[in-house]
């Protein structure tokens, strides 16, 4: 190109990304545990749906799912997890969603809160806010328009009184 030329008859300097292969470490991983959750909500759905606590029924749909061996544990550890914990995970929902019991829920609400509610409340491996993001995220993916304020309000206050602080006085 001419030296005077300008940026626009130039091109543009890098190359536009070609696939969707991951660029670095990071997002390797993350895109695996986005899909372990992915497939966790998947099998948590078809528990709420189905009242389906067999875990070799929901290990089927994990192992269908998923062929990344780390993330199909991380589904399964999950999955489990939230079986293993159901009414504790249950009784926090209920007292965090205000006028709002697991019954009156929406099956793809609950199977996110369930899993997102684990995660902050057991799991070591992924820190609070993260697992709410994911789960709001989760929740603009698969469930209504009101969904993703919704989960965050009820994960807000779990996380809030987890921490040993008040719930703030707009999340009721």
């Amino acid at each position: 190109t001419a030296p005077g030329a300008s940026r626009a008859t130039r091109g543009p300097r890098r190359r536009a990304r070609l696939s969707k292969w991951p660029t670095s470490w990071r997002e390797f991983v993350a895109g695996r545990r986005r899909k372990g959750r992915e497939v966790a909500l998947k099998a948590l759905y078809q528990a709420a749906v189905a009242v389906e606590r067999d875990f070799g029924v929901l290990e089927e749909t994990i192992r269908s799912e998923i062929d990344d061996p780390k993330a199909r544990a991380q589904a399964r550890e999950a999955v489990r997890g939230v079986l293993e914990r159901l009414d504790e995970i249950d009784a926090r929902l209920r007292a965090a969603a205000t006028n709002w019991s697991p019954e009156r829920m929406a099956a793809v609400d609950l199977a996110i809160l369930r899993l997102a509610a684990w995660e902050i409340l057991f799991s070591d491996d992924v820190p609070p806010k993260v697992a709410i993001s994911e789960a709001v995220d989760l929740a603009g993916e698969y469930g209504t328009r009101d969904s993703g304020a919704f989960v965050n309000g009820v994960l807000d206050r779990i996380l809030r009184e987890q921490e040993g602080r008040a719930p703030r006085k707009d999340a009721e």
